[in-house]
């Protein structure tokens, strides 16, 4: 049995803790501060999940117990000050959070290596929804890591029947696949709450993947890793339906509501919102045609009609 700590009470973190205990470890689950910690430990689960109790086998504090294992499960553009805030005990760190730090336009194992140099570190990403992995349901994720024995300790720790976890050693190519599907995921939204029909989605999604096709490999990851669970599958999951954070901000967008009204409506992080400017401006001149719609559309600079007006006036060509 072995100790894993998961940084970050919100229902990702929730259901991976609740994963953990189900492969049979020793589970602490780590809140913001001592008030939110004190709340969860009363109410017996976490307000980003309700209706999931927590089993006896979670601990809850707000500090990192020492621990085999750390999941940090905390959104990108708050991973660099939860890294300086809590001490954590030197083991493997994986994180758990997806996007595309703004300012510095870093992915998340980059801010890691900033902030611990040296660390055994991975990323653990895929199609997965928070509340159907704390229901333990069928579940495909992936660890992607240079090293090859975090990899193989990571599977044993989480993998189970339910939740089975593939290896792999491009954790650029991963990164990008779970930053761009978000942005990628706003546009298909938009598409479908403006009316334009499945056929426009599916286009769109296709051409999105083409995107990040060429993103990951322009920044050093591998075309394949594009069509794994790290990215055609993350990004079929969603690009498909309201339960996806961004794809149902796009459909509001879509159907006319402002970004600040969408928003204010809203307690969980799009990580989207935030991603698409910085993913732009990471690729530098790279053609991102759908990617910079989107950033263009979240920041006011376009129109959503000019937006799409921009795109199907591209000249056509060989796919």
């Amino acid at each position: 049995m072995s100790r894993i700590a998961v940084i970050g009470a919100g229902a990702w973190g929730t259901a991976l803790a609740l994963q953990a205990v189900r492969a049979g470890h020793t589970v602490t689950l780590v809140a913001r501060d001592a008030a939110s910690a004190a709340a969860i430990r009363s109410s017996g689960q976490s307000r980003r999940l309700p209706g999931v109790p927590l089993p006896s086998g979670v601990a809850v504090s707000d500090e990192i117990p020492a621990a085999d294992l750390l999941l940090w499960v905390v959104p990108t553009q708050q991973l660099r000050a939860s890294l300086a805030r809590l001490r954590a005990p030197r083991c493997p760190i994986v994180v758990c959070a997806k996007g595309v730090e703004v300012g510095s336009n870093l992915l998340p194992l980059e801010i890691l290596e900033a902030a611990s140099p040296g660390s055994s570190m991975g990323f653990l990403t895929g199609p997965n929804f928070a509340t159907e992995v704390a229901m333990g349901l069928p579940t495909a994720a992936v660890v992607a890591s240079a090293d090859a024995d975090l990899r193989e300790r990571v599977r044993e720790m989480l993998g189970t029947q339910t939740f089975r976890v593939y290896g792999n050693d491009d954790p650029i190519g991963a990164q990008l696949g779970g930053a761009a599907k978000n942005v990628i995921a706003i546009a298909a939204g938009a598409v479908t709450g403006a009316g334009l029909g499945e056929n426009a989605r599916a286009a769109l999604v296709t051409r999105g993947l083409s995107e990040l096709r060429r993103l990951a490999v322009a920044v050093g990851g591998r075309a394949e890793t594009v069509m794994g669970l790290s990215g055609l599958g993350d990004l079929l999951l969603t690009c498909t339906g309201p339960s996806s954070r961004n794809f149902s901000l796009g459909f509001a967008l879509g159907r006319g509501e402002s970004l600040d009204s969408i928003l204010a409506g809203r307690s969980a992080v799009t990580e989207g919102v935030a991603t698409a400017a910085a993913l732009v401006s990471r690729a530098g001149e790279l053609d991102l045609p759908i990617c910079r719609a989107v950033a263009d559309l979240l920041a006011g600079v376009q129109t959503l009609d000019q937006a799409i007006e921009q795109l199907l006036s591209r000249p056509q060509r060989d796919e």
